[in-house]
């Protein structure tokens, strides 16, 4: 029986992303046990991907070696025996637990010299593998069968209506019908509409008969107070004041969500809602949302897509010329 170690991805969208992979494993080995290993923040999005048996925390910070730390996880788990390992970062310090765990097969693509800690390294053709979502599958896959299939399995985050009934009363909330807001950009700020278009945005939808939630983390909440001030009761903000795994479930319950490119449109994708995302400085045709039932929004400037997290040209106008208008008559 196949015992997997995967080597999880740093941030909240592409975590998600990554369930393609486990489900992915999943289809080929319905017996399969797959454990993942990433950040604190992962636990509660890993907790509702029914493919995963444990999530392991990797208590390092963004960017930090970690290497005793790295040692000691990858030495206490070599009683698991896994006999299989996928690195999904490209990272050198990505592969060290795996290696420790002494984990006989150590699958990631080829990046930082990792040629001692990977025993199978594959190479990254961008231009077959251009998607995310295509790169963490093709991990799962036959080395001889390295690429994904055209239909690629979309992420399904399980939701727990209990929690979700919760919020709505500790929050709250009212029954008509919700459009979820999310205005943060963790990338940086040309990733993101600009406030004033989500305030007015939020100002139409009231009009027309829906609450409004605005959610995000901690540093959301200033953003939250400008698109939601005066503007009634039917406009909440409740940046810093729910938990991911709480988002997982509000998401759920709204009828759609606009969303610059970050993890919680990833999240609304994955519970099954309708959702808008809105591309300026990224593109939809390699980080799309991974759903069917979605609208993008994207002027295809000349200077766009450039994947800086500041605009280059000091206008960020891939953004705002996109108007909230526009937006409002899709919903």
């Amino acid at each position: 029986m196949a015992k997997y170690l995967i080597v999880g991805p740093s941030w909240v969208g592409d975590m998600v992303m990554a369930q393609s992979l486990f489900i992915t494993i999943k289809q080929q080995e319905p017996d399969a046990i797959i454990d993942v290993i990433g950040p604190n923040w992962s636990v509660p999005i890993l907790a509702r991907m029914p493919e995963i048996r444990n999530a392991i925390v990797l208590p390092t910070n963004h960017g930090e070696w970690g290497i005793k730390t790295r040692f000691k996880i990858g030495k206490d788990l070599r009683s698991e025996n896994y006999n299989k390992a996928i690195v999904i970062p490209r990272s050198w310090k990505s592969a060290l637990i795996p290696f420790f765990a002494q984990i006989p097969h150590r699958v990631g693509f080829k990046g930082e010299q990792r040629y001692v800690l990977l025993n199978e390294r594959r190479k990254l053709d961008k231009t077959i593998l251009n998607q995310t979502v295509k790169r963490f599958v093709s991990l799962g896959t036959k080395s001889d069968e390295a690429y994904p299939p055209r239909t690629l399995p979309q992420p399904k985050l399980i939701v727990d209506k209990a929690n979700q009934a919760e919020q709505f009363k500790t929050h709250g909330l009212s029954n008509r019908p919700a459009v979820a807001l999310m205005p943060g950009a963790e990338f940086g700020p040309s990733k993101q509409w600009p406030i004033s278009h989500f305030r007015e945005l939020a100002k139409k939808l009231i009009e027309k008969g829906y609450q409004v939630w605005v959610l995000g983390g901690p540093k959301d909440q200033d953003d939250g107070d400008k698109i939601t001030q005066e503007l009634g009761e039917y406009s909440i903000n409740l940046c810093g004041k729910t938990q991911l795994i709480d988002a997982i479930d509000l998401l759920n319950a709204a009828e759609v969500a606009v969303s610059n490119d970050s993890g919680l449109m990833h999240v609304a994708a994955a519970v099954g809602i309708k959702v808008h995302g809105i591309y300026g400085s990224t593109s939809e045709l390699f980080t799309p949302p991974l759903t069917n039932n979605k609208v993008i929004h994207n002027l295809n400037l000349d200077c766009s897509p450039c994947f800086k997290r500041s605009c280059p040209l000091e206008h960020t106008n891939c953004l705002k010329l996109i108007k909230p208008s526009q937006i409002s008559r899709d919903i």
